[in-house]
């Protein structure tokens, strides 16, 4: 199909993801702007239907990001954050009980003393707000499909997806071609496996001098709960039960705002069993005698599920390239052991701003942002991924019992003195390549939902506002069906069908023989398919215009 030519706007940035990172840098180049008594011209596109319709997190959220930021949230009666944390417990389950850890054992960076329990959804909103009041321009429901560079290889901006393409390809009569985003530099805040971020990493090498990053599927659900139940500022973490000791993971429970409890389960992608589910685990999960007591009587009124970046530290790639940068989860800025990252993107955001305000200052434009790529590691994003970069390394070499324990050694050795016993731990092979054949594994049996407490993916996937329309080409991409079936079913017995968490991947007999069906209506945008194939022959891009979740208060 020929395509006319697209429609073009200048502007000095253009930011794509309108999460906390990419808003951040927003604000903070307008702020710097009026503080130097210049202009600049932003603009933020956003795959999500309205700004945080795509955020998802547990969340605790530590401060220090929004402080340096907006100085004065914490003051404002239209603040997202207002529930602080009062309580923090760990739990070790088993099958049947569990023990409650003493907080004295932990290290103080894993204190959630000062932070707040909520809704990341709704701090992006706050943000997004702010950036607006300051005239930074935000279009939701384009997604940035395409990378645009320039004559010498440099990034020169974006271009939003068409759209009315028929999933035939062929244009349908409300066919409208997407916009071209021209900008002095273009800033990338996608979240983890962002499908344009994966090409700029490949583009210019960034992951050459890095360990591959390393990812967690985080399933979440929101129950309003009985006010005898509630408890305002409690914050609960568990490992172990129902995982096994070599597949790592772990649960929380966050008490918040009006009777809100969010649940949520992180099952690290490394998982060697190809017929392990991470939402099925988390469903599991939520049926423990030391935990399903706080779900009598509630009502679940939210669910979503997205990766985690969770390589930290050694992972990080080298962040600039010729006319932009990676800030936040695209950069690899999450802490995995505080199960925090949010901070960091805000703190990141800021500094890509700071890096671009300079060059744009000094006349400069479409070259490598190199201080803010040399400046993080010395930074407090640094400060604060540096000490704990051997935990998930040592939790995926020694499995749970043993690797959180030296995990925990090595925080306290970084915390008191600045050492570790290790050095700096590669994470050994990628998630997809941990996969064993189905022959080599014992199959687990799970059981089935009770529509309670234990739900199924499809009624999960109603609650999370999903929608795609229909007659579009499908955004889930499989490169080679034929080694589909020779060999993600063949061997390793499907394993989609059931990492996926929306009920996306299915293998169903048709003729005698297995059919593979993708019901791209029902994805969540969590991405793992994209990471836990054990090909890698699926390839997540975005879908039409607003198409995906729609979050309320995750």
């Amino acid at each position: 199909m020929e395509l006319p030519e697209r429609e073009a706007m200048d502007f000095d940035v253009v930011i794509v993801g309108a999460g906390p990172a990419g808003l951040a840098a927003a604000i903070q180049l307008k702020q710097l702007a009026t503080e130097a008594g210049t202009e600049v011209s932003v603009v933020v596109v956003e795959k999500g239907s309205e700004v945080g319709a795509h955020i998802l997190s547990g969340a605790v959220v530590d401060p220090s990001g929004l402080d340096s930021l907006v100085p004065g949230w914490r003051e404002d009666p239209d603040r997202p954050l207002k529930t602080e944390v009062v309580k923090d417990e760990f739990m070790f389950l088993g099958p049947a009980g569990g023990i409650a850890l003493p907080n004295v054992a932990f290290p103080k960076l894993m204190s959630n003393h000062g932070n707040f329990v909520g809704s990341l959804s709704n701090v992006t909103k706050y943000l997004g707000r702010k950036a607006e009041e300051l005239g930074v321009e935000i279009y939701p429901g384009f997604p940035a499909a395409e990378i645009l560079y320039d004559e010498a290889g440099a990034v020169a901006g974006i271009a939003t997806g068409d759209l009315g393409i028929a999933r035939s390809g062929e244009a349908r009569d409300d066919f409208t071609r997407g916009m071209e985003l021209r900008a002095k530099y273009t800033v990338f805040g996608e979240g983890a496996r962002g499908s344009l971020t994966k090409k700029l990493i490949d583009r210019y090498r960034l992951n050459q001098h890095s360990d591959h990053q390393k990812y967690g599927l985080g399933v979440k659900e929101l129950w309003q709960v009985k006010p005898e139940k509630f408890r305002p500022g409690l914050v609960q973490h568990s490992m172990g039960w129902p995982l096994p000791n070599k597949a790592g993971g772990g649960s929380w429970l966050y008490h918040f705002d009006d009777h809100l409890v969010s649940v949520g389960f992180v099952t690290h992608l490394n998982y060697e069993n190809p017929t392990l589910s991470p939402f099925e685990e988390f469903q599991r999960f939520k049926t423990h005698p030391m935990i399903r007591d706080v779900f009598e009587g509630a009502k679940r009124i939210g669910y979503g599920a997205r990766a985690i970046m969770e390589g930290g530290w050694q992972s990080v790639p080298k962040l600039v390239f010729p006319g932009g940068c990676l800030v936040g989860d695209s950069a690899g800025f999450v802490n995995v052991p505080r199960i925090k990252g949010s901070h960091n993107a805000v703190l990141s955001g800021m500094q890509a701003a700071g890096a671009i305000h300079e060059a744009l200052a000094a006349g400069r434009a479409q070259d490598e942002l190199t201080s803010y790529d040399e400046g993080w590691r010395a930074s407090p994003i640094g400060y604060d991924l540096k000490r704990v970069r051997n935990v998930k390394p040592l939790w995926s070499k020694y499995g749970t019992l043993v690797g959180v324990g030296l995990g925990g050694l090595d925080m306290w050795l970084n915390e008191l003195a600045g050492l570790s016993l290790f050095g700096t731990l590669s994470h050994g092979k990628p998630d997809y390549a941990c996969t064993k054949p189905l022959k080599d594994v014992k199959p687990i049996k799970y059981p089935r939902p009770d529509g309670v407490l234990t739900f199924d993916r499809l009624s999960s996937v109603y609650l999370s506002n999903t929608n795609h329309e229909e007659d579009q080409p499908v955004h889930l991409q499989v490169k080679d069906m034929g080694l589909q079936k020779s060999s993600e079913h063949d061997v390793f017995g499907g394993p989609s069908s059931r990492y996926c968490p929306a009920g996306v991947y299915e293998w169903i007999e048709e003729g005698g023989a297995p059919r593979y069906q993708i019901n791209a209506q029902n994805c969540v945008h969590c991405k793992t398919c994209d990471i836990k194939d054990p090909n890698q022959n699926i390839n997540w891009v975005t879908p039409e215009g607003p198409g995906g979740p729609n979050y309320v208060n995750m």
